[in-house]
C-alpha cells in the first residue's frame, strides 16, 4: 500500500486506547497509535515530521514520540507550568508553548528557551504559527488575539522587551480557537470566541476585515484552502459554513443561511472543539466533545465517516503525511535535546542535552549587515510598500532592494542549513 499524502491525526481527554492516533481521511482506516498519557486542548502537534509532541493534560510536561516508534514514549519535556497551547514552527526550528498568561519559545536545535511573552493578562487557549514561520498568533481567555514578529522576539539585544507586532481587542469573551490562512505575513487570521462571533484579520495591518455573529458560542474555526469558505464550530454542535465571496460591502454581519454558500453542518451532539480542512478543500474534519470525530464532504454536506472515541475529543487535524511516517526502519536524522526551563541555562544548572553547549554563529560568519531573521523583517517591510499605493512612485527602487534581500536571504539560509548540520553532527557524534 502506498503512503497516503494526507493523514488524520486525533487525540481525546480519556486517553485509554490510546494518546493520539493516525487515521486515513478517505476511509476512517486507524493506520498507528501512540500510547501514553492523554493530551490537552490545542497541545498536539508534529515537530519537523520526525516527532510528535502532545501536552500531557493537567500536567507540567509534554510527551514525545519519535514518529516511526509508536510503541513507547521517547522523552518528556519538562515545563514551569501546565501546558494550555502548543504548536511547532512549520520550518521545524522552534517549539512555542502556552504556560498561564506567559508564550514560551524554545529553539529545536539546542533545546534552548529564547523568550518568555507576557503580554496576555489572563492563561493562553491557542496560539498558531504562519505557514512561513514568520509570524505566531497568540488567543487568551483575556479576550485578546497578540500577532508577533518571531524576528522581532527572537533578537540579540537582551534590553529589549519584545511587544507584538498587533493586538486584536475587538472580542468581548475568551478567545476559544485561532487559524492563519496562507501567504505568511500577507496572510488572513481568523478568531472565534464565547462572544459568538468570529473575527478575520489582515495580518500585515492588524486590520478587521470581518466579523461574523451566530446564535451560540465558537469553539473552533478554520478556512478551507483557497479561503472561499470560512468554518465555524459552535458551542451547540453545528457547524456553520460562511462564504468569504459575498458581494457585501459590510464588515459586521448576522449568519444566516442561503442559497449563497452559508450552510450548516449536522451532526453532533455537543459542542465542536476543533476543526481542519483537506488541502484539496473537499474535505472538512470535525473534533466534539460528543467524543467523535467526523469527516464531511464540504459540497454535500454529509457526514462520509465517523469515529468514536472514549473521551472528548481535544485535537483533530488534516495534516500532510510526514515523508516517515510508513517507513519502521527510519529514525530522526537529529537527536532532539533536552529542553530548557530558564532563559540562562548556564545560570541557573539547567543545561541542554548537550551538556549546557550552545552553538552560535561566529564573527566571521555572521554578515554584519543583519542576520537572517532581520533581513526577512526588512523583505517583509519592503514587500508591504510595494502594495501600498503611496510607494508607487518609487516602486522600482522598492523592487530592486527587495530583489537584492532576497539573494541575501539566500546566502543566509544558506549558512543557517551550514550551521545546523554542522550543530547536529557535534550532537550526534559518540563522548
Amino acid at each position: 500500500m502506498s503512503a497516503p499524502a494526507e493523514i488524520v491525526l486525533s487525540a481525546d481527554s480519556a486517553g485509554q486506547l490510546f494518546n493520539c492516533a493516525v487515521f486515513d481521511p478517505n476511509s476512517g482506516a486507524e493506520f498507528l497509535t501512540y500510547r501514553g498519557g492523554n493530551t490537552s486542548s490545542r497541545s498536539l502537534t508534529v515537530l519537523n515530521g520526525e516527532y510528535i509532541l502532545g501536552a500531557q493534560l493537567c500536567k507540567n510536561f509534554i510527551n514525545v514520540w519519535e514518529i516511526q516508534r509508536k510503541d513507547q514514549l521517547q522523552q518528556k519535556i519538562v515545563c514551569p507550568g501546565i501546558v494550555t497551547c502548543l504548536c511547532a514552527s512549520p520550518n521545524g526550528l522552534y517549539v512555542l508553548a502556552g504556560i498561564a498568561e506567559a508564550i514560551y519559545l524554545w529553539e529545536v536545535s539546542t533545546g534552548n528557551l529564547l523568550a518568555i511573552l507576557s503580554r496576555h493578562y489572563q492563561d493562553l487557549s491557542c496560539i498558531h504559527f504562519t505557514d512561513d514561520s514568520s509570524h505566531f498568533v497568540s488567543g487568551g481567555k483575556d479576550n485578546l488575539a497578540l500577532i508577533w514578529n518571531l524576528s522581532s522576539v527572537v533578537q540579540l539585544d537582551s534590553s529589549r522587551t519584545p511587544e507584538p507586532r498587533h493586538i486584536l481587542s475587538r472580542h468581548s469573551l475568551p478567545i476559544t480557537d485561532i487559524h492563519c490562512g496562507l501567504m505568511g505575513p500577507q496572510a488572513r487570521v481568523a478568531t472565534a470566541s464565547l462572544d459568538q462571533t468570529v473575527k478575520v484579520w489582515e495580518i500585515s495591518s492588524g486590520e478587521m476585515l470581518l466579523s461574523v455573529l451566530f446564535d451560540v458560542g465558537i469553539m473552533s474555526v478554520t478556512f478551507d484552502p483557497c479561503e472561499y469558505f470560512l468554518f465555524c464550530g459552535g458551542s451547540d454542535g453545528n457547524i456553520f459554513q460562511v462564504s468569504l465571496c459575498s458581494t457585501s460591502l459590510s464588515r459586521d454581519k448576522t449568519f444566516q443561511s442561503d442559497s449563497d454558500g452559508n450552510q450548516v453542518f449536522k451532526g453532533h451532539g455537543n459542542l465542536v472543539t476543533c476543526l481542519s480542512v483537506s488541502m484539496d478543500g473537499t474535505l472538512l474534519l470535525s473534533g466534539s466533545n460528543d467524543e467523535t470525530v467526523r469527516m464531511w464532504d464540504v459540497q454535500s454536506k454529509q457526514c462520509i465517516w465517523s469515529i468514536n472515541h472514549k473521551g472528548p475529543v481535544t485535537n483533530a487535524a488534516i495534516i500532510p503525511a510526514p515523508a516517515n511516517m510508513f517507513l519502521s526502519d527510519s529514525r530522526p536524522a537529529v537527536p532532539l535535546p533536552r529542553f530548557s526551563r530558564h532563559l540562562n541555562p548556564s545560570e541557573q544548572g539547567d543545561g541542554t542535552g548537550t551538556g549546557g553547549m550552545c552553538l552560535r554563529l561566529g564573527a566571521n560568519t555572521q554578515e554584519p549587515e543583519g542576520t537572517y531573521l532581520e533581513k526577512a523583517d526588512e523583505l517583509y517591510s519592503l514587500m508591504c510598500a510595494v502594495t501600498d499605493k503611496s510607494m508607487f512612485g518609487d516602486g522600482e527602487n522598492t523592487k530592486v532592494r527587495v530583489s537584492e534581500l532576497e539573494e541575501e536571504m539566500r546566502t543566509l539560509k544558506k549558512i543557517n542549513k551550514d550551521l545546523y548540520e554542522f550543530s547536529s553532527q557535534l550532537l550526534t557524534k559518540p563522548n
